[in-house]
């Protein structure tokens, strides 16, 4: 459970417009006990114990990736006395949609022939993929304001006095949110609405093509930091005086283009050849607008050397002209749904430090092994929250009907109860899941449980005899069923409490593997030396399954040959990436990567952040003897192996 609430902004500014369409969550507890009416509210973000996983570098400038959601990240950093001075997010925009993740089978290193086809250049057709659900942006409008809501609460209460907030939607949910900014941060301190327009994905045939997303600006003082940004605008006509000339630059050599680029950037004027010889337009230098239409900009990143096939990766250069305008070197930039990292790389690569935040494991290893490439210095941090029990929170909503025996959907029902187990003895027994999304009810305390009595229950149909409740996180087991025996005298239903993670816990398998360490010594190496002899993983091997099943009935509908993916018996195809640990050897030391290959989508290897191209053999070597080895499946499950 947690250790502490950590205070934060209760109260709304004064004087600003209040969205009235939601309640806001206010944790307040009203029972009764010895005839006094009791009123408890109990409000903060909630403190957890934070684990280090894994440090990069020497760190002096404390560089943090969290695996954990943003309540409970900010609270870490309020209590640390860490301040941020601009944040920028991406959240979930309430848009409806499932998000998923490609994950791509490995080529085999067992297979001679694919060792030799390393000169030659693969056949993209032979890649076999499954995908894999990464989040679902599913919400009612009132759980995402609400959810919202404290989400910036909490971020406002981590900002230094001269802080920014670029906070990026679209058009779900962005203009409910804009009046929740005003109430948060004020009217006065709303700086721009950015439109970042987009030419991809066709047009609409039925509307106009939604092609554009909006980023809020605002400060959180009068006094914030703001670099200008000026840029060259081209006019066909010199329709004011103040425009200036320049040649058309597509009748020009590259080394005369750069030429005049550079004259343009420093406002010098261009040379009399090109005036005597070339046509000219007209452009003016001129401050960047709040319209965003530009290759700087530009979200098509899928095929450049930036792109991590991560859905939802925004490209560099809008977080290049967002952390240059509104911050300085030195200073603190924090992104609390992190996603692909690119907040986090763009601010290493700026001389700035970083705070990576987010609740998906494939965003922490992406965002990690992407800063590891830009050699970055950065602890791997990780809220002991209890939300990480499976891979990711959506993962494991979506998981639990299926864990828990006999849940099934129970129209009659509200929507406060997930479904229902019918019993011989009780009949139809209501079951609560705590929504892992939503941080005010994975801790069962009596403010919970008071709503559970006075809300829930009374709505229930009249023959139920008892319900299940399933928690994360309980207060105190006993001080709960004591309260329920007190407060529960409205109706005769009976309450069960259950572990949630216990549920859970049944069900992970972890990775085997099997090895050969041996000590090396030729003329290209001395060393040690880990041989990965086979390697089975049994959720890898359902979701494959899974996917064959799928594909076959699709073909035998469409009336095709089907071509399942098939993994040899080693299942070494399976596997992404490796890591040694040289350093500790202790299970509670953070994990120290003094060598490590990933094996990217192709085959090739990227060693020790580095690309190559080279195909795996199987092996990971390393200058010293390996106490601990962690190896990471393809759909982002690691475990650790300690060497004898």
């Amino acid at each position: 459970m947690a250790i502490k609430y950590v205070p934060y902004f209760p109260n709304t500014l004064e004087g600003q417009a209040v969205l009235d369409n939601f309640v806001r969550t206010k944790r307040v507890l009203r029972y009764r006990d010895n005839d006094q009416v009791i009123e408890r509210v109990q409000r903060g973000m909630p403190l957890y114990e934070m684990e280090q996983k894994e440090q990069i570098g020497r760190n002096p400038n404390h560089n943090m990736v969290i695996r954990g959601e943003c309540l409970s990240s900010c609270a870490y950093l309020k209590d640390q006395g860490v301040q941020v001075d601009l944040v920028y997010i991406d959240p979930p925009f309430a848009s409806g949609a499932d998000y998923a993740k490609k994950v791509y089978i490995r080529r085999n290193p067992k297979v001679a022939e694919a060792i030799a086809q390393a000169e030659r250049e693969l056949d993209i057709e032979e890649l076999k993929a499954f995908e894999e659900k990464m989040y679902g942006d599913v919400w009612d409008k009132e759980r995402y304001l609400n959810w919202m809501y404290e989400n910036l609460m909490a971020i406002k209460s981590v900002m230094s006095e001269t802080a920014s907030i670029y906070l990026h939607l679209d058009w779900h949910i962005g203009h409910y949110v804009k009046i929740l900014m005003d109430e948060i941060f004020g009217e006065d301190n709303f700086k721009n609405e950015i439109i970042w327009g987009y030419r991809i994905q066709g047009v609409g045939k039925e509307f106009w093509g939604r092609k554009h997303d909006v980023l809020f600006y605002y400060t959180k003082n009068n006094e914030y930091i703001f670099h200008a940004e000026k840029e060259n605008v081209v006019y066909e006509k010199p329709f004011i005086d103040t425009l200036k000339e320049y040649p058309a630059m597509n009748t020009l050599s590259e080394k005369d283009k750069a030429n005049i680029i550079e004259c343009i950037k420093n406002n010098t004027p261009l040379n009399d050849k090109y005036k005597s010889k070339l046509f000219f337009k007209y452009y003016a230098n001129v401050y960047v607008r709040d319209v965003w239409d530009c290759d700087r900009t530009k979200p098509l990143i899928s095929g450049s050397s930036e792109y991590l096939d991560y859905k939802t990766q925004k490209p560099e250069g809008l977080l290049d002209r967002i952390i240059k305008a509104s911050s300085n070197e030195g200073m603190v930039v924090a992104d609390f749904f992190g996603g692909s990292g690119v907040t986090a790389a763009v601010a290493n690569k700026l001389g700035r430090n970083f705070i990576h935040c987010d609740i998906g494991i494939n965003s922490i290893q992406t965002t990690r092994d992407r800063l590891l490439a830009d050699k970055a210095e950065f602890d791997v941090l990780e809220v002991k929250d209890g939300v990480s029990l499976y891979r990711n929170p959506v993962q494991t909503m979506d998981k639990l009907k299926s864990l828990i025996n006999g849940l099934r959907n129970e129209d009659a029902l509200d929507k406060f109860w997930e479904g229902s187990i019918v019993d011989t003895k009780y009949g139809m027994m209501p079951v609560y899941l705590p929504n892992l999304m939503d941080s005010s009810t994975r801790l069962l305390d009596k403010v919970l449980m008071n709503r559970i009595i006075r809300e829930a229950l009374p709505d229930l149909p009249a023959d139920t005899k008892r319900v299940i409740v399933y928690y994360i996180d309980i207060t105190d087991r006993n001080e709960i069923e004591q309260f329920i025996k007190e407060q529960n005298n409205q109706t005769t239903i009976e309450i069960e409490l259950r572990d949630l993670k216990q549920v859970l816990d049944e069900v992970v398998v972890e990775d085997e593997a099997d090895w050969e360490l041996t000590e090396t010594q030729d003329n290209l190496f001395k060393g040690w030396k880990v041989e990965i002899k086979s390697f089975h993983s049994d959720r890898v091997m359902r979701k494959i399954n899974e996917t064959n099943l799928k594909g076959q009935q699709q073909s035998i509908a469409k009336g095709k040959v089907f071509k399942p993916i098939e993994i040899s018996d080693e299942g070494l195809e399976t596997i992404e990436w490796i890591s040694l640990d040289c350093t500790n050897a202790e299970k509670q030391n953070a994990w120290q990567s003094d060598a490590e290959v990933k094996i990217d989508n192709k085959g090739y290897v990227i060693l020790n952040g580095k690309k190559t191209q080279d195909f795996w053999d199987a092996t990971i070597k390393c200058d010293r003897k390996p106490l601990r080895m962690k190896i990471r499946n393809i759909c982002g499950d690691e475990t650790v192996y300690v060497f004898s």
